[in-house]
């Protein structure tokens, strides 16, 4: 019997007490937002754009032409008013008709360069939108398990939703509304100071209290956006929970609860909303004002040269008109303020999941496993002074030292909490030991590339996890290029291939959600299933039959031998029926092997093994 050298007992609970310990320490994964590093946000808009300058600068230029014909309307109706209106009058009626269909061609052209622009601008913004579901998809699969135990599935939903779509209402409208802004005040401003230097310069000055107005908007804005971002997401994170929990709801009678905890949540929500709204509505009614404060002004004066003599009629009106045409956009921008505040939020929500890197990091260098011997299937296995423990939580596995021959089938077990499923989590590699080395046939894990890792270590968990999808699908997810007849004498060596013939479609019988259109026992040995034909050399049981009745149970020991011959194994099993099968068995407690060796051997004697096994035996009298 081996035993390793002695430490302290772990703290936490492998499974079960680590995420309690977690919230206690106040992890950065009970908050909605990722820590983000700096200048990360705007890097990510740059990637994301950077693909597209060539298309990017053409939109812009169309909507430059675009705005150059709308802005050329004021100044034809001031000459009109100064100029064609008085030659009409003398017969020479040329320069009225010039100006008409001027007029006309600068609306036609506006027409058509604004659908051009709306057009490619519509491309870009979903190229981007595609571009960033996809990265956010493959990073997320790419992220450590440790990630995905912390880091709730609804979070990222909200990522790849709610925070995708602000992004696509501000490249959609928001980014037109400012570069129309900017164009109109650059085009106009220019106008009324050619037009005349006094009007122009009372213009221009009224830009200031526009500017102040809208720093203190963006100011207070990004607050209460950022409020109404993390509030959505976690109304997403409670009904994506609840719904995925409704069996416990339901069995334990947990909707009014439920409903109570929701509306809290969903009232958050809707205090948000109405912030953000308060807060556009300030900005409004100052924009409102200080715009129609200014025109007024500027009509006053403007009216009082007219009627001096020093100021033209036409010149007035076009510079009225200038003058709305400006207004007007700024009430749009706070639109495009909305807009980008809300986006800015989210945008910081993603490039902060997006800068998340693995625990568990692919090898600068990869190496390959050696050839395997025909005589020899499995591969050997070696913990070699190996600590553990979770972030937050004590030491799971204090030194740790083990060898497993290949070919030999372990069993593990003990008391809750001692270490079995760090253990196989170690071995396939969901996490790295914090000191020491998981050997593979001499190989450090670290040292292996994720497909490489994945063809040699294969993990049955004790769900079997299902994807909607067919049987035969379900079947092939170790192996796509799998044929039709290479699944079915998978499914035949594991005893399943009876029960999927008497599914509706057979083979192609869409299992559904979770798999919940076949029994716990079936999915089981539709995994066993899975597992056989994917061929690893080594293989982990985790928990396999322990939520299985009897007659499952039978069936999945059966396929266990199948799947099992030839391989190194290492089943964790609190189901002492389990031990039968193995060579071997390894009794753990506190991250420590207590006891070692054959099941029989242990049995007669007068161990642990030996009282877990006596009362296992009484409870099946």
């Amino acid at each position: 019997m081996t035993a390793p050298t002695t430490a302290a007992p772990a703290t936490a609970d492998d499974d079960e007490r680590e995420p309690q310990v977690r919230e206690k320490a106040g992890d950065p994964f009970d908050r909605d937002v990722l820590p983000t590093p700096p200048r990360a946000t705007s890097a990510l808009l740059r990637s994301l754009l950077a693909p597209m300058k060539a298309r990017v600068a053409l939109t812009s230029f169309l909507l430059l032409l675009q705005q150059a014909a709308v802005q050329a309307g004021p100044l034809l109706v001031a000459y009109a008013i100064d100029s064609a209106v008085p030659a009409f009058r003398e017969d020479r009626h040329g320069p009225l008709m010039a100006v008409g269909v001027a007029y006309l061609l600068c609306s036609v052209a506006s027409g058509g360069l604004q659908y051009a622009f709306i057009r490619a601008s519509a491309r870009v913004s979903q190229d981007v939108l595609l571009d960033l579901r996809g990265r956010i998809f493959r990073h997320a699969q790419a992220l450590s398990v440790d990630f995905h135990e912390r880091y709730t599935s609804g979070r990222l939903i909200s990522r790849s939703t709610t925070d995708v779509e602000s992004l696509r209402e501000l490249l959609n409208e928001g980014l037109q509304e400012l570069i129309t802004v900017i164009l109109s005040f650059v085009y106009i401003s220019a106008m009324l100071l050619w037009l005349d230097l006094g009007l122009g310069a009372v213009a221009v000055a009224s830009f200031v209290p526009l500017y102040l107005l809208v720093r203190n908007y963006r100011r207070r804005a990004g607050r209460v956006y950022t409020l109404r971002s993390t509030a959505i997401a976690a109304v997403i994170v409670k009904f994506v929970e609840t719904m995925n929990g409704i069996r416990p709801v339901r069995a334990f009678r947990r909707e009014a609860a439920n409903d109570a905890e929701f509306a809290v949540l969903n009232k958050r929500h809707e205090r948000t909303n109405g912030d953000a709204l308060l807060e556009m509505a300030r900005y409004v009614v100052g924009s409102r004002l200080v715009a129609n404060t200014a025109v007024a002004l500027i009509v006053l004066w403007g009216a009082y040269r007219v009627a001096g003599g020093s100021l033209e009629l036409g010149v007035l009106a076009a510079a009225v008109l200038y003058l709305r045409r400006l207004y007007d956009p700024i009430d749009r921008l706070g639109m495009f303020l909305n807009s980008y505040q809300s986006a800015a939020a989210s945008l910081e929500k993603i490039a902060g999941l997006l800068a998340q890197t693995p625990s568990v990091p692919e090898p600068a260098k990869p190496r390959e496993l050696p050839p395997l011997e025909s005589e020899h299937p499995g591969r050997e296995v070696v913990f070699d002074g190996v600590r553990f423990g979770y972030r937050t939580g004590g030491e799971i596995l204090p030194r740790f030292d083990l060898t497993l021959p290949a070919g030999q089938t372990v069993a593990v077990v003990g008391s809750t909490g001692a270490g079995k499923s760090t253990l196989a989590k170690l071995l396939a590699r969901f996490y790295d030991p914090t000191a020491g080395r998981v050997l593979l046939d001499g190989v450090d894990l670290r040292d292996l590339s994720v497909p490489e890792l994945r063809r040699g270590v294969v993990m049955v968990t004790q769900e079997a996890f299902l994807f909607s999808g067919t049987v035969a699908d379900n079947i092939a997810i170790g192996r796509p290029d799998a044929t039709r007849e290479e699944i079915e004498r998978a499914a035949k060596a594991i005893g399943a291939h009876e029960f999927i013939s008497a599914l509706p479609d057979g083979y192609d019988t869409d299992v559904r959600k979770r798999g919940g259109r076949i029994s716990a026992g079936q999915r089981q040995l539709v995994a066993f299933a899975r597992a056989l034909l994917a061929d690893p050399a080594v293989l982990i049981l985790d928990e396999a039959t322990s939520s299985l009745d009897i007659p499952g149970e039978r069936a999945v020991q059966r396929a266990m031998s199948t799947v099992l011959h030839g391989r190194t194994a290492v089943v964790i099993a609190h189901r002492l029926s389990t031990v039968e099968i193995a060579d071997r068995v390894l009794v753990m407690e506190h991250g420590r092997i207590v006891e070692d060796g054959p099941p029989a051997e242990l049995i007669a004697g007068t161990g642990r093994f030996a009282d877990l096994h006596r009362a296992w035996r009484d409870s099946l009298a």
